[in-house]
């Protein structure tokens, strides 16, 4: 998405074909279309309300705490420069460095 552009915009095209448990998201994501449609889907969402809600949404807090988890670990594959500037010729090569990154990683 371009930077100007709110990423909830590309959110139904990203997610589509999706089979998954729950999904987590922050804030940003709360929106009573994209609740229902996991729903309908048979996805739990698991999103904070926003603060400006009325009615705030229910949420499990403890999955959300995985979320943190999971941020870490990509701010950690992102501490590979290759891996953040994106310097891959081809998506065959990014992937593989992802790859590598990510055994590295696991390795310490």
């Amino acid at each position: 998405m371009p930077g100007q552009a709110h990423d909830l915009r590309e959110t139904d095209a990203l997610i589509d074909g999706l089979s998954a448990g729950h999904l987590l998201a922050d804030r940003a994501f709360d929106a009573d279309w994209l609740r229902s449609d996991l729903l309908e889907r048979g996805i739990t969402p698991v999103i904070p309300p926003k603060s400006n809600r009325r009615f705030p949404a229910e949420f499990d807090k403890e999955t959300y705490k995985w979320r943190h988890l999971i941020e870490n670990y990509f701010g950690k594959l992102k501490e590979n420069r290759g891996v953040a500037m994106r310097s891959c010729k081809t998506d065959q090569s990014f992937k593989a460095f992802i790859s590598i990154a990510a055994t590295l990683i696991h390795i310490r």
